[in-house]
């Protein structure tokens, strides 16, 4: 059974940074691809970041683009998300999700395994 962990959010004042980890286990971690979602209230959940199996390519949706940074390593079963310059736009439930997908996939229908999220509130 695979299970996603995510820490890490928090409540930082806008221009700050946040750094998210997910843990995964129940699966052989280097055959997903992983992402990092949001979801507002309100609002529909979105993509914000994914990494293929390897780590060599990664996406970005365009409202984080060059402030975020998703990376991963397979040797400990851990992907991260590295947000700076967070605006208070980026508050959100951030979920961890597992695709078996190859590429850097953006849509949450290709992503079969999510975590429980967690919580990020920027300020103004």
């Amino acid at each position: 059974q695979v299970q996603l962990v995510e820490s890490g959010g928090g409540l930082v004042q806008a221009g700050g940074s946040l750094s998210l980890s997910c843990a995964a286990s129940g699966l052989t971690f280097s055959n997903y691809g992983m992402g990092w979602f949001r979801q507002a209230p309100g609002k529909e959940r979105e993509f914000v970041a994914s990494i293929t199996r390897s780590g060599g390519d990664t996406a970005y949706a365009d409202s984080v683009k060059g402030r975020f940074r998703i990376s991963r390593d397979n040797a400990k079963n851990m992907v991260y998300l590295q947000m700076n310059s967070l605006k208070p736009e980026d508050t959100a439930v951030y979920y961890c999700a597992a695709t078996t997908w190859y590429g850097s996939p953006r849509r949450a229908t290709n992503f079969g395994s999510w975590g429980q999220g967690t919580q990020v509130t920027i300020s103004s």
